[in-house]
């Protein structure tokens, strides 16, 4: 008893001392276009006559959308990923929580999650219970309101849970999206939610992320950062053991560069590894993505780059805009000072982001029907883009070799440095990374410096990105 008594104490304090700050709502104009991964979104009364023009640049032939409905169903059904506690000890360790340093983690986990739905159920795709998601809570997390609910909780030590209790109240609320018809998706929207389980087993969950961190000399309870993170998503990526998962792999830029050749290597694969789909019911909002050819892979693009010193350059605010206007960009893993988070859009000079920062209860995967709902998220937080940290990730999705080429000439045309710039935030070149005998006797992780520190080191770089 005394042990659930402080596991209860620590839900309500780790909920207020790593930021989780419930704020009514996040604010959105109606005169300015919404850019959501790809796709863009105006709140303009239906009767407003016209578009911007950014909103019409950024489209294709149907690609505005013209209701804030729209934009919460697209937005509620990204994968969401964020502090959990009273899962099994992480690896090397006897934590069985990853509130305050697994942030970055979770972000990259998010961020590879969009991939795996670009990859299976394509950009259209949305969840049945989007619009069926409750606010967390109705209260702002604040000193006063924390030491409430903890005095609450311990005067119920020797009872059952109240409803004021924290970690009941979420597993409440993720229990009702099973009344939100969340057995309506075919399947495997729950099958790919249970990759990023909170158990050894699961494919790409904290556990296997914290495992294959110790090779790069970082443990459970240290930060990482977005390069690092980045590396770490590509071994499990490589190191899948799902059949549904041989045709997708990861590739990782050396030093701000982007090597054509590797990346085409990487969507090779032999017939033996064939890229398996699975059986995903259609429906009137479900897109299927064009089948790879037999012989090939998807790749997910990773460049971890730095966007300036101490702070983000200015100069790199319309790239990451234009970045996050691509139907192929899977975000961007990074955040504000002391604060990772995964960035999935903007507005005007605000990016849109989705938080880690919120201690949930560990969910059972391994059920068949465990509760989706917390893995979802209500609603979209918001920052001023003047607050992003330089260093972050940002991800693409390439479905083919073929697709590859055009987002290679895309993007080049993206990178093309202003005046201002002076240097592009990254380059794609020719060849193989070993063509050019880069620092041939390091590890590739070794190559990414200076954003991946020497574990035999003490102190830090410039790269290193410390967060909570």
């Amino acid at each position: 008893m005394e042990t659930k008594g402080k596991t209860k104490f620590l839900s309500v304090w780790h909920n207020v001392k790593y930021s989780w700050a419930l704020k009514p709502k996040t604010s959105f104009s109606r005169n300015s276009p919404v850019l959501l991964l790809g796709k863009c979104y105006h709140f303009k009364a239906e009767e407003d006559e016209g578009q911007t023009e950014a909103c019409r640049e950024a489209s294709d032939e149907e690609g505005v959308m013209g209701n804030v409905e729209d934009f919460r169903r697209d937005f509620g059904s990204r994968i969401w990923l964020t502090y959990r506690e009273e899962f099994p000890p992480l690896p090397g360790s006897s934590l069985t929580s990853d509130c305050g340093w697994g942030c970055m983690l979770r972000a990259g986990q998010m961020m590879l999650a969009q991939a795996l739905l670009l990859h299976f159920l394509g950009r259209d795709w949305t969840w049945s219970g989007a619009m069926s998601l409750q606010p967390l809570d109705t209260e702002t997390w604040t000193t006063s309101a924390a030491k409430r609910l903890v005095a609450s909780l311990e005067s119920s030590l020797q009872a059952s849970p109240g409803p004021s209790d924290p970690v009941v109240s979420q597993r409440q609320v993720a229990g009702s999206g099973e009344e939100a018809g969340v057995h309506t998706d075919g399947g495997f929207h729950r099958t790919l939610v249970s990759w990023f389980g909170d158990s050894p087993s699961a494919q790409f969950g904290l556990h296997r992320m914290v495992r294959l961190g110790l090779a790069m000399g970082k443990r459970a309870g240290e930060w990482y950062g977005p390069a690092v993170v980045a590396h770490i998503l590509k071994k499990a990526v490589e190191e899948a053991r799902d059949p549904c998962l041989a045709g997708i792999s990861s590739y990782v830029s050396q030093d701000c560069t982007v090597y054509s050749a590797d990346v085409i290597d990487s969507h090779k694969a032999s017939a033996s590894a064939a890229a398996e789909r699975p059986d995903v019911t259609s429906s009137s909002h479900n897109s299927q993505p064009a089948s790879a050819s037999p012989d090939s892979r998807a790749v997910i693009i990773l460049v971890p780059v730095r966007l300036g010193g101490e702070k983000t350059n200015p100069d790199y605010f319309n790239l990451a805009k234009s970045f996050l206007s691509l139907d192929y960009c899977i975000g961007i893993i990074g955040g504000k000072p002391k604060q990772a988070c995964y960035f999935v859009g903007f507005q005007d000079d605000s990016l849109i982001y989705m938080d880690p920062h919120y201690c949930q209860s560990f969910v059972d995967v391994s059920t068949s029907d465990f509760p989706l709902q917390s893995f979802h998220c209500p609603s979209p937080k918001k920052m001023p883009f003047t607050k992003m940290d330089p260093s972050c990730t940002f991800g693409f999705y390439s479905r083919s070799a073929q697709d590859f080429e055009r987002i290679k000439h895309e993007l080049t045309e993206l990178l093309q440095p202003s005046a201002k710039e002076k240097y592009p935030a990254f380059i794609f070149v020719q060849g193989h990374g070993r063509d050019y005998d880069l620092s041939a006797s390091l590890s590739p992780e070794k190559r990414e410096w200076p954003f991946i520190r020497d574990p035999r080191r003490s102190g830090s770089t410039v790269g290193d990105f410390v967060l909570l």
